[in-house]
């Protein structure tokens, strides 16, 4: 098995290199990953700026760019010259669940390896500090020997408790949460008097309902999520319909 590994925290964070000694025991594994830490990220593209590469051991690259970049570029050039069975990314410092799935560099690692017609999986930690990652890692090296051989193509987003593997909880499918709004933008003035702003923490969960990644890990349970990129409101697409049906198709006058 050919995995491509990445993550968002950077090529030297405790998550990607854990992993990787995990996925070397039983496959050929290349590591490309961002230089530093491109946490919310997302799927962002750096179209505005060059992009480096550069060797730091064998079979492991950084990429002065966004997780999405890395991938990108490894399967857009001649970097690789063979096309991975499976993308990997992660393991994230930190849950990627509910609504984080959207700023998520991990996931967006993950994604851009899907939407290449790649199956991939992102794996996170749902609390930040790294404890218990051995146990994490083994646990997502599981996933990938049971998954890698699934037909298609496909992106699940795992979150993994900070437990001893003996008190994991068997695995469970999930949908997303959903979270309340963000905690409010932190405003500071910096010593040249400059206005600055951080961005706030996320808000609580909202919908932490049975079924969904939020209540499955809680529980001690490791989530695992099927994505798909449709943001399609299908269930709305007659309502629409029926309101441009009423009003016509020309444009309102201002």
């Amino acid at each position: 098995m050919r995995i491509l590994l990445c993550n968002d925290d950077g090529y030297l964070a405790p998550g990607i290199r854990a992993l990787h000694a995990e996925l070397a025991k039983f496959a050929q594994v290349e590591v490309i990953a961002p230089e530093h830490n491109n946490s919310a990220k997302s799927n962002a593209l750096s179209v505005h700026t060059p992009i480096y590469i550069r060797d730091a051991a064998p079979s492991v690259r950084f990429v002065t760019g966004t997780p999405a970049d890395c991938m990108h570029i490894a399967l857009t050039t001649q970097i690789l010259d063979y096309k991975p069975d499976l993308i990997v990314s992660g393991i994230n410092n930190g849950a990627n669940m509910g609504d984080d799935t959207l700023y998520s560099g991990t996931v967006g690692a993950a994604m851009e390896g899907y939407l290449f017609g790649i199956p991939a999986i992102a794996f996170s930690q749902v609390e930040r500090g790294w404890g218990h990652l051995d146990a994490a890692a083994q646990t997502a090296a599981q996933i990938v020997q049971r998954f890698a051989a699934t037909p298609g193509v496909w992106l699940l987003n795992v979150n993994i408790p900070n437990l001893p593997a003996a008190q994991l909880k068997p695995a469970q499918i999930t949908r997303l949460g959903r979270r309340h709004a963000a905690q409010p933008a932190i405003v500071q003035v910096n010593p040249h008097g400059e206005t600055m702003y951080w961005i706030g923490p996320a808000g609580p969960a909202h919908d932490a309902s049975t079924g969904t990644d939020f209540h499955a890990t809680a529980a001690g349970h490791i989530s695992i999520s099927p994505l798909n990129i449709d943001l399609t409101d299908h269930a709305q697409i007659g309502h629409w319909q029926g309101l441009l049906d009423q009003t016509g198709s020309a444009p309102a006058q201002a």
